[in-house]
């Protein structure tokens, strides 16, 4: 079963250097110089969160007998947590680029949800973390319980790939001000036209439907207890739980509930990691044709 993972890093790298992310002199500065290039180094990091190594510590041990045939030059483990922290903006371009590659891009309907990401579960955290600027105490509506942490948006396709997120603080930004900003600031389908997006009860409301118009996409949802019932009910129950388990896999298989970060450029960086991992298995899954898109059993272990 090795050999998949090996032929999603090759086929990735390929495809990240020609296309994505090209390789270039680095920039003149005091230190050694980095000894992967920016599309390598994201296909570590994809090849980290696949087999589930949660620490960049345990990681950089286990690299050489697991990718070390690949990528014979593996930095260490400062230099690879201190160089991963900075792969934000590429692994944003690559998990973009990805989701852009595979032929459910095109199609017009989109899944859009909501999900805390829990950074402390102690005071001391909160005060000595350097997570303020994105971290703070909100309201998980789901567990009915409180966190101190940051929200993730997600928006994605019918199948599970991530077309556009943005990471929020919960409390200076609500789930509906946050959903508007993302869908202004990313194209999350292509071409003119209304996109339907299917969401939860928790994006109820006359502004943000007419907003979510103004930029052309459509919003369904359930109805709510204090609605009027509709005379057809044509809401998509099984599209909601499909972003549930997205939200599953990225937070338990791929290991975004236990990112361990603690500056908001790791935060991102690591949640870009995630996500970029999801959508390069569900493009190579449409390259081999599996039969599923969205599993990761063949590149896991």
């Amino acid at each position: 079963m090795t050999t998949n993972l090996d032929a999603l890093l090759t086929a990735l790298y390929v495809h990240l250097d020609d296309h994505v992310l090209p390789s270039r002199e680095q920039p003149v500065k005091r230190g050694p110089n980095r000894l992967l290039t920016d599309a390598e180094l994201v296909c570590v990091a994809v090849a980290q969160v696949l087999l589930r190594h949660d620490s960049e510590r345990h990681w950089m041990r286990a690299a050489p007998a697991r990718i070390g045939h690949l990528f014979p030059r593996l930095p260490g483990q400062s230099e690879y947590n201190r160089h991963l922290c900075d792969l934000g903006p590429a692994l944003l371009t690559a998990a973009r680029w990805l989701a852009r590659a595979v032929p459910t891009w095109w199609e017009r309907l989109r899944l859009m949800d909501g999900t805390p990401v829990r950074c402390g579960a102690s005071r001391v955290t909160v005060n000595r973390s350097g997570l303020g600027e994105i971290a703070g105490y909100g309201m998980d509506k789901s567990h009915h319980a409180f966190y101190w942490g940051a929200k993730l948006m997600l928006i994605t396709t019918a199948e599970g790939a991530v077309t556009a997120f943005s990471l929020a603080h919960p409390k200076e930004l609500d789930e509906r001000k946050q959903a508007l900003h993302l869908l202004h600031v990313h194209d999350c389908a292509p071409g003119p036209g209304p996109v339907p997006i299917v969401c939860d009860k928790g994006f109820a409301g006359a502004g943000i439907e007419t907003a979510a118009e103004e930029v052309g996409h459509l919003l369904i949802r359930p109805v709510r207890q204090d609605e009027p019932e509709p005379e057809v009910k044509v809401f998509p129950s099984r599209l909601r739980q499909r972003i549930e388990a997205v939200i599953w896999t990225l937070k338990n298989q791929l290991g975004l509930e236990r990112h361990a970060a603690r500056t908001t450029e790791g935060l991102w960086a690591r949640t870009c990691q995630r996500v970029c991992a999801l959508n390069a298995a569900i493009w190579h899954n449409w390259l081999i044709g599996a039969p599923v898109k969205r599993s990761l059993i063949a590149y896991d272990h």
